[in-house]
């Protein structure tokens, strides 16, 4: 969970092993090696491949849309996004909550493979479409263009609060919830938390119905509202229920004064 932080957390440093914890041995460097959570050749080759599909996504994207009428800009521009996702996910782990930092924080391969399988359909959706009806108008009234940006601002906007609130929740940010609450904790109700409950399940859910609009997908974004909802708001509640039960009344306050923005959930 993103709710808490540590008092001490202001005055953040380096970490490695032998700082934080002088009982460890030599035998935490296995943790580096290949295969294991935090492989540093992992995470290399990752970020690696992340760096070439970004720079390919936006590349394709600026060139066929400057220098073609093709309506497939939309393709790599998806690649794009979701490689920085990606990237930014582990980058700002590694960054503000360094000692939580593995493979497994990029989350390429979270809710396997059901999250592969929604993006490769939005992916096909969209070839398809812009294939088989080049000129067709997908949006009504002619609101297409207009759809498309508001889809890139939803993209962009989830993006920075998705960050923002895992840089400001620091080392107590994780993306696994968290079933006990640590000594010397605190509840975040300021910066980012302060206007938003959720902020990082705000960020996520706003920025993938973007990528939706901004691809011209109506199947896939109806699919991803819902499917997305009904995840984060069994999530939040469950979540709230432990939170509850670290802050008592501190968060039962808080969360009747800070909404979610998220729709129908409170």
């Amino acid at each position: 969970m993103s709710r808490m932080d540590s008092s001490s957390s202001s005055r953040r440093r380096p970490w490695s092993p032998e700082i934080d914890n002088p009982n460890s041995s030599q035998d935490d460097a296995s943790l580096y090696l290949p295969h294991q959570p935090k492989s540093l050749a992992g995470i290399a080759i990752r970020s690696f491949c992340l760096g070439i599909a970004l720079t390919l996504g936006l590349v394709a994207t600026l060139t066929i849309y400057f220098y073609t009428s093709s309506p497939l800009w939309r393709l790599p521009f998806f690649l794009a996004a979701l490689s920085l996702f990606h990237f930014l996910e582990f980058w700002t782990t590694a960054a503000y909550n360094t000692r939580a930092a593995e493979v497994s924080s990029f989350l390429l391969t979270s809710n396997w493979p059901a999250y592969a399988i929604a993006h490769s359909f939005a992916t096909l959706e969209c070839l398809l479409t812009h294939l088989l009806w080049p000129n067709a108008r997908w949006a009504p009234f002619g609101l297409g263009p207009a759809l498309t940006l508001a889809g890139w601002a939803l993209v962009v906007l989830g993006q920075a609060v998705r960050s923002v609130a895992m840089i400001h929740a620091g080392r107590s940010f994780n993306h696994l919830v968290q079933y006990r609450r640590q000594s010397g904790h605190v509840l975040v109700t300021t910066g980012i938390y302060g206007v938003l409950r959720h902020p990082s399940y705000f960020g996520f859910y706003w920025w993938a119905l973007g990528t939706q609009m901004v691809m011209g997908n109506v199947v896939s974004f109806v699919g991803y509202a819902v499917v997305l909802w009904r995840f984060f708001s069994s999530r939040i509640h469950y979540e709230e229920e432990l939170l509850v039960a670290f802050f008592g009344d501190e968060y039962v306050n808080y969360r009747r004064r800070v909404r979610t923005l998220i729709p129908f959930v409170p």
